[in-house]
């Protein structure tokens, strides 16, 4: 089981719950669950608070529910183990994902993401349009953002999120820019600038600087596009040599751990309307590609091998990700900087 099939078995788990009469028909089922990783400190690999939700339509307390979920979940393959925590949070413990088909998945996975990134469900990256000027600027960038997350998700009937009314959501308040920083589009670049404006929760000012400008380790922006366009490198540098991707077993736990997580991350973006999350994972996995990359071509002499064409498909899958992440970011990936 990977962590993206964890929400729709505990969908299935609350379902078969109130069909069998262990929790009442007036629990309704959700359509879709929120799991996320546990936090430092926390139970498990994964946790989800659905026994709350589930709890306040049956009329039961929170704990009791997760109670009864823990025993249907607990025997679902795939699943290690389960603990109910506090009040009524459910925690998983999944085995270490394998590397061939989370490889596999992602790549296949990620071509729904290459669709985004080409245009075919959301708008490339384009000049910025006229109401994205002054003290309004940010909150255009924020919620434009969010749509696209929700779209993504399946979250509205939209094909492209500028159809939707740029008031929605309503109830997301955002910080404006800092007057100081004024125009941020004109001497950082639109995608640097967007970058600032979502790495933060759309309630804090966001910090605008030159730290934007440096193309070096210092800049997370920088690291996030620099990382997409060497794993483009590395396909490019693997055919010259006459090998390509081909997903298989690879040592790289960090790495597959964050691609796993990937789907979830865009959910829990969605749900909380927090781009932010999105930013800060694709951080996290630009860092683990660029570490990850001096072991992907032959060096000297050396003959490219299925460990050179497995670890190649987990850069690819690696790219691509930060590709379509960045795309419904509203920033451009470029393949070569």
């Amino acid at each position: 089981m990977t962590p993206a099939d964890l929400s729709r078995t505990v969908v299935r788990a609350v379902r078969c719950a109130v069909e069998e009469g262990e929790l009442p028909a007036e629990a309704g089922v959700p359509e879709r669950v929120v799991v996320e990783r546990t936090r430092p400190g926390g139970v498990g690999d994964y946790a989800t608070p659905v026994a709350f939700q589930v709890a306040k339509a049956a009329g039961r307390p929170p704990r009791g529910v997760a109670d009864v979920l823990a025993r249907r979940l607990g025997a679902e393959p795939g699943i290690e183990h389960v603990e109910v925590t506090g009040a009524g949070f459910l925690n998983f413990v999944l085995p270490p994902p394998s590397a061939p088909s989370v490889v596999r998945d992602a790549i296949v996975r990620d071509i729904v993401i290459r669709d985004v990134r080409g245009g075919a469900m959301f708008a490339a990256p384009a000049p910025a349009p006229a109401d994205e000027t002054g003290t309004g600027l940010r909150e255009c960038v924020v919620r434009r953002s969010v749509l696209r997350l929700v779209c993504a998700q399946g979250g509205t009937g939209c094909d492209r999120p500028e159809d939707l009314p740029e008031d929605r959501p309503e109830d997301l308040p955002v910080a404006p820019l800092a007057k100081r920083d004024g125009d941020v589009v004109a001497r950082y670049g639109r995608d640097a600038a967007h970058w600032a404006m979502l790495a933060v929760p759309a309630r804090e000012t966001p910090v605008v600087s030159d730290t934007l400008l440096v193309q070096g380790e210092a800049s997370e922006f920088f690291r996030v596009r620099y990382a997409h366009a060497r794993s483009r490198a590395l396909v490019r540098n693997a055919d010259q040599l006459g090998f390509h991707p081909e997903p298989g077993d690879v040592d790289a736990p960090a790495l597959l751990r964050l691609l796993a997580d990937h789907d979830l991350v865009l959910e829990a973006a969605a749900h909380h309307r927090a781009p932010e999350r999105l930013t800060r994972h694709l951080v996290e996995l630009a860092d683990e590609l660029l570490d990850f990359q001096h072991c992907v071509l032959p060096k000297g002499d050396e003959k490219p091998s299925a460990a050179h064409r497995a670890r190649l498909a987990l850069a690819e899958a690696a790219g691509t990700v930060l590709a379509g992440g960045l795309a419904l970011l509203g920033i451009d990936a470029p393949d070569c900087l």
